[in-house]
Formats: C-alpha cells, structure tokens, sequence
C-alpha cells in the first residue's frame, strides 16, 4: 500500500540503549522508503545510560530520524509532547521503545484512521505486559471512563495514531502536566479501536513503577476533572448530614432515656475516620492549588538540550 501522507513516528526512549535501534530498524523494514514518506523522532528522556548515544549514532546514520536529548527526566507524556513539536507528517504514531509494539502493526492504525477518524488506538488481542503493568492499564482505563468521560467501548493503548488536527490542538496546552490520553479525549470524540499484536518483552525489564502510576493518575485527576474535588464536597455534604443526624437522635435519646455517656472508643474511631478524610481532601485540594501555581509560574513541560539530525546538530533549545 502507498501512503500519498507523510508520516511521523515519535518514540520516546527510557533506558532503551538495548532496544531503540532494534525498533527503528523494524521501521524500515515495515515501511519501505520507496513507497512512504516518514521521518522517526527519538526522544530520550533522561535516561543515564547510552540511550541518547545510541539514538544520536541513528540520526547521524539515517536522514529519516530526529534525536532529541532532554535536560533530564520529565516523564513519558512530557517526552511525546516534545516529540510532537517537531513532528512534521500528516499522521502521527506513537509507540513504545521496548520492542513489544510491532512496526508492522501500524499499517492496520493508518488503514482505520484512513477512514475519517481523529486518532486510533491499538487494543491488543493479547497483552504481553507484566501482571502489575495490566492491572494499571485497568485501573488507568476506569480512571478515564469515570473522569474523563472516555467511551466505554474505547480502549486506551500507548500505539496509536492521530492526524495533525489532534497533534496541534494538543500543541496549544501550555501546563506542566501533560496527559496525552486526557489531551486526545478533550479533542475529539472521532476515536475508534483496531485490534493488533502485542510482543513478548525479551530485552530488558519495564522501567514502570508503582510511582509512575501514582504520577499518571494525578496528572489526570487534577488536570483533566473536577470529578475528584466534586466526590470530596459529596463525601464532606454525607459527613455532615450524617453528623447532624446523629446528633438529633442521641439528644432525643437522652431526653426520653437517660443514662451515662459511653462510647469513647468508637467516638475515637469515628474522629480519626472523618479527619483522615478531612486530610485527604484537603492534599487533593492543595494539588489541584499546586499544579495551578506551578503552571502560573511558567513552568515547562520539557527542556530540550540537544538536537540531532543527519544535516545539523543543535543544542540548549527549549
């Protein structure tokens, strides 16, 4: 098949010094040079081992691959977000470094995306993750049928596809915290689900921790919802009424049968309950405040330190 649009693959690359060159190289295999126009944007982000020497050896080899190096970790949304800057084709597929996303694959995303959709997301027939990494797609797949109003035919995957429109309207979001999957969905509604492949990871181990997780799921929370601030004004409304209500029924109790106040301990329990929910909300209010004022401060998603391409090499951009 002969695609008349330019396409741009953009990967950002965590301690993937063992697998980068192995997914470009399945990129020119699965995309002859011949019959498609395609440039490939490695993003490394921060990574402390050879991963940007290794993708900047790429770029000085290939004419089709743009290496950026940034200033130090700012996390996968951050790293694609970089990537998208520079993006210049029709379509844009974003996949993973670890070899686990066939090339190949996105012959099917481009084929449905061809079809008048804004993006298209892969859904694996079988996942090959980790069982923690599934059981955080699941969780991250509730969170954003529940907050972000995703339809719940629609599943979320790290490759996929978008078309410049959704590429540049997620451009014009300046906050600190970027959320690619809560960017696509505030977008458009034009989605859709093609099955594909998933590899067995046979180089290296997932660099995906309990605290990513964490880190996703506030980005997301705080910065895409106000879901949460509204469950804790139900939650404070329920405490109170039920505390009222309480109140009433001892006061009438004590009227129509007196007798000596007991209860300490469950009067204790209850008051450690209410004030760790009380604190609870009061972090969750103080993250939404935070985020709010670190994004006033102009902080950036990212900082790029270098560039590198087959005809230039430049440094300290931002």
């Amino acid at each position: 098949m002969k695609l008349d649009k330019k396409l741009s693959f953009v990967i950002p690359c965590y301690y993937s010094e063992k697998t980068i060159s192995l997914v470009v190289e399945d990129i020119f295999q699965a995309f002859p040079q011949t019959e498609y126009n395609y440039e490939i944007i490695l993003v490394n982000d921060g990574s402390k081992d050879n991963t940007f020497t290794v993708i900047k050896e790429l770029a000085k080899k290939h004419p089709q691959v743009i290496s950026i190096n940034l200033a130090k970790n700012f996390g996968q949304d951050a790293a694609l977000m970089a990537g998208y800057t520079y993006a210049t084709g029709d379509y844009i597929i974003s996949l993973d470094d670890d070899c686990q996303n066939p090339p190949a694959e996105a012959h099917k995303l481009i084929a449905k995306i061809e079809e008048g959709y804004d993006a298209v997301f892969g859904k694996y027939h079988v996942k090959q993750h980790s069982a923690f990494k599934n059981w955080g797609s699941r969780l991250n797949d509730k969170m954003a049928t529940l907050l972000l109003k995703k339809p719940k035919d629609l599943t979320l995957c790290s490759y996929f596809i978008m078309n410049s429109f959704v590429k540049d309207e997620m451009l014009r979001y300046e906050s600190a915290f970027p959320y690619i999957w809560g960017l696509i969905l505030r977008t458009t509604d034009h989605l859709t689900n093609v099955f594909i492949d998933h590899k067995k990871r046979e180089v290296g181990t997932t660099t995906f921790t309990i605290n990513k997780l964490v880190l996703l799921w506030l980005n997301g929370f705080t910065s895409f919802s106000v879901k949460p601030l509204r469950i804790a004004s139900f939650f404070g409304g329920f405490f109170a009424f039920l505390g009222f209500l309480l109140t009433i029924i001892m006061v009438i109790r004590q009227f129509i049968c007196p007798e000596p106040i007991i209860g300490w301990t469950s009067l204790m329990c209850a008051l450690l309950i209410v004030s760790g929910l009380n604190m609870l909300m009061l972090g969750l209010l103080g993250e939404y405040i935070g985020r709010i004022f670190i994004s006033q401060n102009k902080s950036p998603q990212f900082v790029v330190r270098q560039i590198c391409r087959q005809d230039q090499n430049t440094e300290n951009e931002s």
